[in-house]
């Protein structure tokens, strides 16, 4: 049987994301999210290759470097711009793009995730557009759900 997240319909086409549910408890499943060097783990669409600088564990403010591959490699600062313990993650880069995970406790084994990609407060629409990073992030966001997913779910 294959794990899938399902893509949401934002009503926004600035705004993309995916939901899964994940059979973890949330603060496992933030404790993850919260640690840079588990982003390579996470990451579905390949680009992520390995944390740079910043801190073992974020926070809100908190600054932290990845290595990144699309096409060519290159490295990105992101800051963390919302942070709430257990429920809340997000961060942008320099274009200001942002990458946010809701997390929903359905009970204390279950959690609902959601993941989003907010490209409204973007500094460069035209090159997401150029890029067709629009278009291929809801794909990819699902992919790094189930890959959360699978994670999450080890002993």
């Amino acid at each position: 049987m294959s794990i899938r997240a399902t893509i949401l319909e934002t009503g926004d086409p600035l705004l993309v994301g995916a939901e899964i549910t994940i059979n973890a408890p949330a603060r496992k499943i933030f404790e993850l999210l919260a640690t840079p060097g588990r982003h390579p783990d996470i990451d579905g669409s390949g680009t992520v290759r390995g944390s740079l600088r910043g801190p073992k564990r974020l926070y809100l403010g908190a600054k932290f470097g990845m290595s990144m591959r699309v096409k060519l490699p290159y490295r990105i600062t992101n800051e963390v711009v919302a942070f709430e313990e257990d429920r809340l993650i997000a961060w942008r880069h320099l274009m200001h793009w942002v990458w946010r995970y809701e997390l929903t406790a359905v009970d204390a084994r279950t959690t609902l995730v959601r993941e989003y990609f907010d490209a409204n407060p973007s500094r460069s629409k035209k090159w997401l557009e150029v890029t067709g990073a629009i278009a291929r992030n809801p794909k990819m966001i699902a992919k790094s759900l189930v890959r959360l997913k699978e994670l999450a779910e080890r002993p």
